[in-house]
């Protein structure tokens, strides 16, 4: 069971979706940014017996050497407090998602959490705390929560009223202007065995955080991507190109190259429960990077504001060579960081009208970034069915914590879908591109094979 109380909050109950538009919050109540409340919405002060510290900065900027931006291991010295498996999970069952607590139980032998000092690295550059004090009086929900206005470059809600907020949040979390980098889908399969699904350069691009962009100019999307298969060799070549708006009437466009039809052809499915193709459709797509796409299926609830034990400055598993970053069932615990931290719980339900696979989901958003770190999903029977594990890593050159990898696992199959990894590949932040690099028709003129 969720503990339902909130920590240093007054308990809020409310649905976004079906609700009118919202309007921001007081500006008595924005003031608290920078104050009680960290720039990007956190409580600054730490929890009553300190194994939450104080937010005091997070992350300074530094900047980046080499190809990997992402440093190896910021907190060589750090040493687990505590290693919480099957044999004593029940102690500490309040601070343990149902998920958590599941694979301990499934994998009792081989599955731990390693606890490590809490550190709160999250911090942003100053233009999106600027741009974040601006967002908390301006910033609103719009057609019944499906999309927001009055905000532009840092987080929309850092003082959230409803569940549909939180997740608007997250969708539009601190990101830098553009980024490239390498990543793997790996399969791990219920006999023990790993599986290759594919590798792939990818670039991203992030307008609502354009330096030089405001509420005024903003295209409403926010973010753009492409990306290039190289292995395995039936796949080289093929390419997807991505753009996400806030904008319902536009939400997803997608384009797919595929290399046995030779052209390139519009992808309207590359969304919401359709398997994910790149990674042989083990997880659906709406799994990428935690939960990828428009809220609207769902109605949003917060349930409460909790201490958790989630994954956090994970930079040791995602620059973990491969051979090192994965056991046979799940993620290597030898490389694999938990922390505690404040999360916000967000429950989803089916909305009335709508189908989804996965009718239910409950969330846990850390306060201090908003990044997704844990995801349960049930059945149509209300049985837990899958559970992911988000993994935010520290970029100092930002500086910013940030995630890419999740590892999604169906836990009736006993399988689990890595997307997104980034064991030995490089994560760059580089200059903008021109947007029609992201376009269908760029993909077909540089005549991709």
């Amino acid at each position: 069971m969720i503990n339902k109380t909130f920590l240093g909050f007054t308990f809020i109950t409310s649905l976004a979706v079906g609700l009118p538009t919202y309007a921001a919050v007081s500006t008595q109540e924005a003031g608290a940014l920078g104050n009680t409340l960290t720039p990007l919405g956190g409580e600054t002060a730490g929890n009553a017996d300190g194994s939450i510290p104080a937010w005091t900065g997070g992350t300074k900027q530094s900047p980046a050497t080499g190809n990997n931006f992402i440093p190896a291991d910021l907190f060589a010295a750090d040493k687990p407090v505590l290693k919480i498996t099957a044999a004593n999970m029940a102690k500490y069952t309040d601070k343990l998602s149902e998920g958590t607590r599941a694979l301990l139980q499934k994998y009792p032998d081989t599955f731990r959490v390693d606890v490590y000092p809490t550190r709160r690295t999250a911090s942003a550059p100053d233009y999106v705390y600027k741009n974040t004090a601006a967002n908390a009086v301006s910033c609103k929900l719009t057609q019944n929560g499906q999309s927001v206005e009055g905000c532009f470059g840092g987080i929309p809600f850092p003082v959230p009223k409803s569940g549909a907020e939180v997740i608007w949040n997250f969708l539009l979390r601190v990101e830098p202007e553009a980024v490239e980098y390498g990543f793997k889908n790996v399969v791990l399969t219920s006999d023990g065995g790993q599986t290759l699904a594919t590798r792939n350069d990818n670039a991203w691009q992030y307008p609502y955080y354009y330096q030089k962009g405001s509420v005024q100019s903003w295209s409403k999307e926010y973010f753009l991507q492409r990306f290039s298969t190289t292995a395995p060799a039936f796949k080289a070549g093929e390419t997807l190109v991505i753009r996400d708006s806030v904008d319902p009437q536009q939400a997803r466009q997608a384009w797919q190259y595929l290399v046995g039809q030779r052209r390139v052809r519009r992808a309207p499915t590359v969304a919401y429960d359709t398997p994910d193709f790149v990674a042989s459709g083990a997880n659906y797509f709406d799994e990428v990077q935690g939960f990828w796409g428009m809220p609207d299926r769902y109605d949003w609830k917060i349930v409460g504001k909790k201490e958790t034990y989630i994954p956090y400055n994970t930079n040791g598993q995602s620059t973990a060579p491969m051979d090192k970053a994965f056991a046979p069932h799940h993620l290597n615990p030898d490389t694999l960081r938990w922390e505690l931290h404040r999360t916000w719980v967000v429950e989803a339900t089916l909305a009335s009208g709508k189908r989804h696979a996965v009718p239910k989901r409950t969330f846990y958003f850390d306060e201090d970034t908003w990044l997704l770190t844990l995801l349960d999903g049930y059945d149509a029977e209300g049985k837990l069915w899958r559970t992911s594990q988000v993994l935010p890593f520290v970029v100092p050159a930002v500086p910013a914590v940030l995630i890419k990898p999740v590892a999604v696992f169906n836990l009736q199959a006993g399988t689990v879908s890595n997307v997104q990894a980034l064991n030995g590949e490089n994560f760059r932040v580089v200059p903008l591109k021109s947007e029609l690099y992201f376009t269908g028709d760029a993909v077909a003129a540089e005549g991709v094979r």
